[in-house]
C-alpha cells in the first residue's frame, strides 16, 4: 500500500472524547433513568477538492469554522519573538535582518534595532515577517506592512520598557526602539498557499486565540497518549470517502482543531497530488 506524498488537513470541532471526564464523589447519587434516550447522531460534512502539488491549496469552508485570518495574525504574533524585517538600502536594494520584537495590546510590533540600522535605511516603509511552526507540519505565516516610527511619548516609552524587559528579561535603550504603524497584513496557512489581506483595523480588533499558549503542549499530549482516538474520529465521525491510514493533531485553537490526515493513494488521483479539506 503506498501513501500519498502529499496529505489532507483539516479543521474540526474537538470531540467529546478529547474533553477531561467529570469525576463524581461519593456522597452523589445518582436515579437511574427507566428509558434512556439514544445518543445523538451527527455527522460532519467535508468538501474536498484536489489540485497539483504546484498549485497553492485553498481551503474551503465556512466563516465561521475556524478562526478569521486576523485572530490567526494576532496568534502568531503573540507566540513569536522572532521575525524579519525587510526595507531598503540607500541605493534601492532591498534589505532584510533577522530582529526580535514584542507587541503592545494592540498587537502593534516593538522593535529594537542597532545603531548600524539608519546606515542601511533610507525608507520608513517596512514589511515584518513572522512565521510560527505547528508541530513540524504546518508554518503559518503574516506579514506586517507599514512605517517604521519611533515613539517619542514618555509614557509610550515605559511602557514599551516594559514590554520588552517581560518577554527578553532585558534592558533597552531608547535610541534603539521603533514600532511599525502598520497598514495591513498578509496571513498565510502555510509555505505554497494563497494569502489573505487583513486590514490594519481588523488586525488590532482582533483577539489572539484563548488557548494559544496551551495548544502545542495540548496536540502533543494527544499524538503521543490518544493517537488511535485520532485517527477512530476520522474514520468513524467525519463524513470521508477515503480511508484515512494515518492521522496527527497540529493545533487547537477556540473553534476545535486540526488534524493532517494521509490515505492511501488512489488510482484516480495518481501520484504528486494534495488533497485539502475543511468543514461546512
Amino acid at each position: 500500500m503506498l501513501l500519498q506524498n502529499q496529505s489532507l488537513t483539516t479543521h474540526l470541532p474537538l470531540p467529546s472524547f478529547f474533553l477531561p471526564k467529570p469525576t463524581t464523589t461519593k456522597s452523589q447519587q445518582f436515579t437511574p433513568l427507566k428509558q434512556q434516550n439514544p445518543l445523538p447522531q451527527f455527522s460532519l460534512k467535508c468538501s474536498l477538492s484536489t489540485v497539483s502539488a504546484e498549485t497553492p491549496t485553498h481551503v474551503v469552508g465556512s466563516s465561521n469554522d475556524k478562526p478569521f485570518p486576523a485572530e490567526v495574525s494576532r496568534t502568531i504574533m503573540e507566540l513569536s519573538s522572532v521575525g524579519t524585517l525587510s526595507t531598503l538600502t540607500p541605493d534601492g536594494w532591498p534589505w532584510s535582518v533577522g530582529v526580535r520584537f514584542a507587541v503592545d495590546d494592540d498587537g502593534t510590533p516593538i522593535l529594537c534595532l542597532s545603531d548600524s540600522f539608519r546606515q542601511f535605511s533610507v525608507d520608513r516603509r517596512s514589511s515584518l515577517h513572522v512565521q510560527l511552526v505547528q508541530s513540524g507540519m504546518r508554518t503559518r505565516q503574516c506579514t506586517i506592512q507599514g512605517s517604521l516610527d519611533k515613539p517619542e511619548d514618555t509614557n509610550v516609552l515605559k511602557l514599551v520598557h516594559s514590554m520588552w524587559k517581560k518577554r527578553f528579561g532585558e534592558e533597552v535603550k531608547d535610541e534603539l526602539i521603533y514600532v511599525v504603524a502598520m497598514e495591513r497584513v498578509l496571513q498565510m496557512e502555510d509555505f505554497m498557499e494563497d494569502g489573505v489581506w487583513v486590514s490594519s483595523s481588523d488586525y488590532k480588533n482582533a483577539s489572539p486565540d484563548p488557548l494559544r499558549d496551551f495548544a502545542e503542549a495540548f496536540a502533543n499530549e494527544i499524538n503521543d497518549k490518544n493517537m488511535e482516538d485520532v485517527s477512530r474520529f476520522c474514520n468513524v465521525y467525519v463524513d470521508l470517502d477515503f480511508q484515512v491510514s494515518e492521522a496527527k493533531m497540529i493545533w487547537v485553537d477556540r473553534l476545535g482543531f486540526d488534524i493532517r490526515l494521509w490515505s492511501p493513494q488512489k488510482a484516480c488521483l495518481g501520484g504528486g497530488k494534495k488533497l485539502s479539506v475543511a468543514e461546512l
